[in-house]
């Protein structure tokens, strides 16, 4: 398969808080702090460009605050984003939690991320592109759902694989899983991790969330944390691969989207399935090692 990755979805602010002990509440718990630029889509769009495609391209909503800086930092990642200024609302910020076991709990402000609107999309978007990525946070908002449903609609008008992160098992339980299936029922790819899996099915093992979701739509990956991942299709799990392993967790942020943008830029170069889900457990191996969601930049 040939073609730019066009990812649609967010950028956002994040400010990791990597805590060695449990928060003790009404009074002080010591932190390592960071701010750091994130966001599923901008993440995922990062490490497909580092994974070696090539024409990388991101819509996304930022707020004026921050434009610049976001911009620039997706620049240097390879990534060219094509970014929608908000004069009203700042970028998005999320506050990640990152326990000594590197697990990490989020506190979220969507800010501009959820006023992407049908404004911000043209189906020139798609010229020249050989897969899109949605980041499924846009469906859970009106306005920004709409933006998302134009893309999905117009990549398959022209046959353009599509893929979705289903993004939180919070705000799927929210929005509804019904609802959430409609949405991204006929897409070719779903991406949840295993909570995600287990909310979209009720069934506690990945392994047959996966196979019932397969029925649904084309291809289904689940990604396991440390146990690795899986691919199913047609209600069967065809692939399972372990982990890579890793001497020291620091931060899970952003893991999964790590995962998500090596394979992708794997699938795009013609990569097998299990071929692909082996790039993408690499990659979140690679991520698990420093803090935050993106991969180093050039130089760093």
């Amino acid at each position: 398969m040939t073609g730019a990755l066009l990812v649609v979805g967010e950028v956002v602010t994040d400010i990791v808080a990597r805590h060695g002990a449990g928060l003790v509440h009404g009074t002080d718990t010591p932190a390592r702090i960071r701010t750091l630029a994130g966001g599923a889509g901008a993440n995922a769009a990062c490490w497909a460009a580092l994974s070696g495609c090539r024409d990388v391209r991101l819509v996304a909503r930022v707020g004026a605050d921050s434009a610049g800086w976001h911009r620039d930092l997706l620049h240097r990642a390879g990534v060219r984003a094509l970014l929608a200024v908000d004069d009203a609302a700042p970028t998005g910020t999320v506050v990640a939690l990152v326990d000594s076991a590197a697990e990490r709990t989020f506190l979220t402000d969507s800010g501009a991320v959820l006023r992407l609107s049908p404004g911000d999309w043209s189906p020139s978007l798609l010229d020249g592109v050989g897969r899109l990525h949605l980041s499924g946070y846009l469906l859970f908002a009106e306005t920004s759902r709409a933006t998302a449903l134009l893309a999905l609609r117009e990549a398959g008008r022209r046959n353009i694989p599509v893929s979705v992160d289903p993004a939180s098992a919070g705000f799927l339980s929210e929005l509804g899983v019904g609802r959430f299936l409609d949405l991204v029922e006929g897409t070719d790819l779903l991406l949840p991790n295993a909570d995600e899996a287990r909310v979209l099915t009720g069934l506690p093992d990945p392994a047959d969330a996966a196979a019932k979701l397969s029925l649904l739509v084309r291809q289904v990956v689940v990604t396991l944390g440390g146990g690795g991942a899986l691919l199913a299709t047609a209600g069967t799990v065809r692939h399972r691969v372990p982990a890579e392993p890793v001497a020291a967790a620091v931060d899970s942020t952003g893991a999964g989207d790590a995962f998500t943008g090596a394979f992708l830029a794997a699938r795009l170069a013609g990569a097998d399935d299990a071929a692909a889900v082996a790039a993408g457990c690499r990659a979140g191996a690679r991520a698990v090692t420093a803090v935050g969601g993106r991969p180093p930049l050039p130089g760093e």
